[in-house]
């Protein structure tokens, strides 16, 4: 397996370029041109994501999260969800970045292998980042309408935060 993964992405660039040569493809222009493009794209999202960094650290930081939740402490004891997974629960659909600052500082706190730790985890894989994916890429390539893309991303994260708190309990 290890003698594979080496081998696999020179195979491919090799593929490509006898692939462009039987197309008779400007292989060097095409690459420079999906460069320049990329570039662009870069550019275009640059602002998008130093506007979301700076808002989502200025909502961590000031705690008001932890203050909010602190309201539903015992509920969420209730039904066995510590209180440090609902932060990432809320901005799981924003920022992927800040997710994982948060699940790291459950990780140190609680380690990996503990209930909240693997209830981290689970959430980690069960959502995706709605609202990201709408500001960022959406942005760049010029969409505007996003009403029912929205909508149906924030119900699946719903539905994987549910799950993921299901599966935890169930397995864990």
């Amino acid at each position: 397996m290890n003698t594979l993964s080496k081998i696999v992405i020179p195979v491919f660039v090799v593929f490509v370029v006898f692939y462009g040569f039987k197309k008779k493809v400007s292989i060097y222009d095409a690459f420079l041109e999906g460069a320049k493009e990329g570039l662009m794209i870069s550019f275009n999202i640059f602002p998008s994501i130093i506007a979301m960094v700076f808002a989502i650290n200025i909502f961590l930081d000031s705690n008001f999260v932890y203050e909010v939740l602190g309201v539903f402490e015992p509920v969420l004891q209730l039904i066995n969800i510590p209180i440090e997974i609902m932060p990432m629960a809320l901005l799981r659909p924003i920022s992927g970045t800040a997710t994982l600052a948060i699940m790291n500082d459950i990780f140190i706190n609680f380690g990996p292998d503990s209930y909240a730790g693997r209830l981290a985890s689970v959430l980690q894989g069960c959502t995706d980042t709605t609202i990201y994916v709408l500001a960022l890429y959406f942005s760049s390539i010029g969409v505007k309408k996003t009403r029912y893309s929205l909508g149906v991303g924030l119900f699946a994260d719903l539905v994987g935060i549910t799950v993921a708190f299901l599966i935890t309990m169930l397995f864990f």
